[in-house]
Parts: C-alpha cells; structure tokens; sequence
C-alpha cells in the first residue's frame, strides 16, 4: 500500500512538472515554406544593410541602410555602421547603429511627421557591442534587437519614440528577453510576420547550427512581448537563402522585411568579392 500511494505521489508531481513546463514552452507552429518569386539588384552603398516597408504615410517607399546612407554628422560621432531597421504600423522609422569602441548603443529613430530624435542604450555586463538589427512588434511598443555572434537569446526594449516611457534624454533600457530553445549564429535581421513569429536571416559561414549555411530562421514566440517578463523561443531553420554570383568566394546575409500588406519576405544577400558591386541581390519570397 506504501508503495503505491508513493507511486500515486510521483505520478502527480512528474504530471504537475510536466503541465508546467507544457504551460511555458513556445506553443506548436507549422513552419512556413518560402518560395522564390523574383528579385531586385542591391546597391551595395545604400542597400547593402537592411531594409523595411513603411506603411505610413500612405505609398511611402521601401526604405533601406547601408554605409552610404549613414548622414555625415552622425559618422562624425562614431556611429559608423547602421543595421537592419524596421517601422512600426504607424510610420515611426528606426535605425540601429553602433561604433568601433564605447559602452552603448544607438537607434535612430524618424517620426511620421518626418523629425529625427536619437536613442542611446547603456550596455549591460554581458552585451555585445553590435547592433544588427530591430523588429518592432505588432502593437508597436516593444522592439527586439539582435547581437552578432552565437547567440540563444534576443533582447527586448520599449520601441524609441512610440512607447510613452522612452525619452531621447534618458537610457534605452534593456527590460526582457526572448530566450532561444536553439542557439543562432550570425543573424542580419529579423521582422514580425505574425503576434508571436519572427523570420530571420542568419550569416551563419559554418553550417554546424542546423546542417546549412546562411538559413532563412523562424522563432515562435511562447507570447508577444510585453516587456513585462521574458518569453521563450522556438527556432526553426526553413531553408538556405539563395547564393547565387559571378563570383566565387563568400557571401554576406543581411536585412529582412515582412510586408504584411502583400506576403512578401525580402532578403538582401551580398555577392562575393568585386561581384559585390555588381551582382548583390534583394530576394523576394512568398509562402509556398
């Protein structure tokens, strides 16, 4: 009779954990397939980046980073390379950057009315240095950012300019994070294609994180961030972004964009060597 009765104990525990951890895993997500539909030559001063599609005003145009659109005076303080950026649905434009040396970093942010503010973000013990890119969230009050490197998590802050607790006068901060079930190498660029799913491009050169190089990345999300509590993340490598090129040699993942008014994922990949000038390419995607 003891024994069963510490049999019944265990079994109620081991379901209670498992309920648990059921409770605040990432929820089950089919992964999406992408197909190639088209592409578009990548200017490798001023595309070479990121990119975004803006939704406000109406009819605005893609907008895209690279070296050649980082304004002088911005260059002058250091901040000498600008990442993948992203827009809110209701026009707020946002630029991330970052410089050689210090102890922050930078997002520059475009309101609809067209003024430009800027917001500086104190590194916390532990944080890289880069600055690679920004998603915002679909409510536009939370925005994702990315270091480079091997890296299982994502950082979480209040969208600059759009959540009422930034100022332009006070620290960015740095309030959760979306912990990875998965470690990702090398990511260029993330966006929202959902509440709770991002799609990524990854610069991964070795190949040993998911048995390809370069993958085109979704995480589900276990919930939309709040800043409130960190959430969890379920990595999916979907497939290898094209590499295609006069050239040979090696090639440079960068920006992604999720238009959701079309379906269309973009991705910017880099061609090798003098190709770079040539060559470099916008993909487009469209589920499968």
């Amino acid at each position: 009779m003891r024994k069963r009765t510490e049999f019944s104990v265990r079994s109620g525990l081991l379901a209670l954990v498992t309920a648990t951890a059921l409770s605040t895993a990432p929820p089950a997500a089919a992964a999406d397939t992408w197909k190639e539909v088209g592409s578009d030559r990548a200017d490798p001063l001023t595309e070479s980046q990121g990119l975004t599609s803006v939704e406000v005003p109406a009819n605005s145009p893609n907008r895209y980073t690279g070296i050649g659109t980082i304004p002088a005076d911005v260059r002058f303080r250091g901040w000498n390379h600008v990442g993948d950026p992203d827009a809110s649905y209701d026009g707020h434009y946002v630029e991330p950057y970052q410089r050689d040396s210090g102890d922050s970093k930078m997002f520059r942010v475009q309101a609809p009315g067209g003024g430009w503010s800027e917001y500086t973000h104190a590194l916390r013990p532990g944080e890289a240095l880069n600055n690679s890119w920004v998603a915002i969230t679909p409510d536009g009050q939370w925005m994702l950012a990315g270091e480079y490197g091997t890296m299982s998590r994502l950082l979480v802050f209040p969208t600059p300019g759009v959540n009422p607790d930034t100022s332009p006068s006070t620290d960015l901060p740095w309030v959760a994070t979306v912990d990875l079930d998965h470690p990702v190498r090398d990511v260029q660029g993330c966006d929202f294609s959902g509440p709770t799913t991002l799609l990524c491009s990854s610069d991964d050169p070795e190949g040993s994180l998911f048995g390809i190089t370069r993958p085109l990345l979704q995480i589900d999300l276990s919930g939309p961030p709040n800043g409130a509590a960190d959430v969890a993340g379920h990595v999916t490598a979907l497939r290898q972004l094209p590499l295609r090129s006069g050239c040979s040699g090696t090639f440079e993942t960068q920006g992604v964009d999720y238009d959701r008014r079309t379906g269309t994922l973009r991705v910017i990949v880099m061609s090798p060597g003098f190709c770079v000038l040539t060559d470099s390419v916008t993909y487009r995607f469209t589920r499968g």
